[in-house]
């Protein structure tokens, strides 16, 4: 029970933190757009990641610098990108409603998830290595850890992803968008910046 609880609590702080992803799931949460998909991607990528470190593969890629720094430079650009785009939302005179959403098909949904979430080499510092490895220390309940871990993430995700729809009132109020579009352009901007800088050993 100690190593489960542990595990949660351990990814769940890891998770919290407003990222790429998160600013992307709270998007799709708040205008109600494919959110059951978006968050069960991000959920089951991060539980995947984490099996993977369990297994030895934090290893393989402590092994591979090269590796993140691909992944890294990717990530930089495709960050770029996002903010740009989020920015010419926000310049945008329209509200953003549900059904208005909807022109964002299941396809283009799917891939700024697995992007966000793959292109980005600290989830693979935080799932694959740290936790991977943290996971190690409780021995034959290394999984157990995992499994608390995987936990942590499909509860945020889910509760951010749905939660946030309780803020439906905002939506039809044009100011609301451009300032949460020009939050999200300062978040990918800001991660983008620090994964330029960012130096893996």
């Amino acid at each position: 029970m100690q190593a489960l609880i542990t595990g949660f609590l351990t990814g769940l702080s890891l998770i919290v933190a407003i990222g790429a992803q998160n600013a992307f799931v709270l998007r799709q949460g708040l205008a109600r757009s494919n959110v059951f998909l978006v968050v069960l991607i991000c959920s089951v990528s991060d539980a995947l990641l984490i099996a993977l470190g369990v297994l030895g593969l934090g290893t393989a890629i402590e092994s591979l610098p090269v590796l993140l720094e691909v992944v890294r430079w990717f990530g930089v650009c495709y960050l770029i990108w996002f903010g740009i785009s989020s920015l010419r939302r926000a310049f945008k005179a329209e509200s953003l409603s549900a059904s208005s959403n909807s022109a964002a098909s299941i396809k283009q949904a799917v891939l700024t998830t697995l992007s966000l979430t793959f292109l980005n080499p600290h989830v693979y510092l935080d799932t694959v290595i740290f936790v991977g490895g943290l996971s190690h220390q409780f021995g034959d309940q290394a999984f157990v850890f995992a499994v608390g871990a995987m936990t942590a993430s499909f509860v945020w995700f889910f509760s951010l992803g749905f939660g946030a729809s309780r803020l439906s009132p905002l939506m039809s109020k044009p100011v609301f968008w451009k300032i949460l579009d020009i939050f999200i352009a300062l978040v990918m901007f800001t991660i983008a910046i620090s994964l330029a800088l960012f130096k893996f050993s």
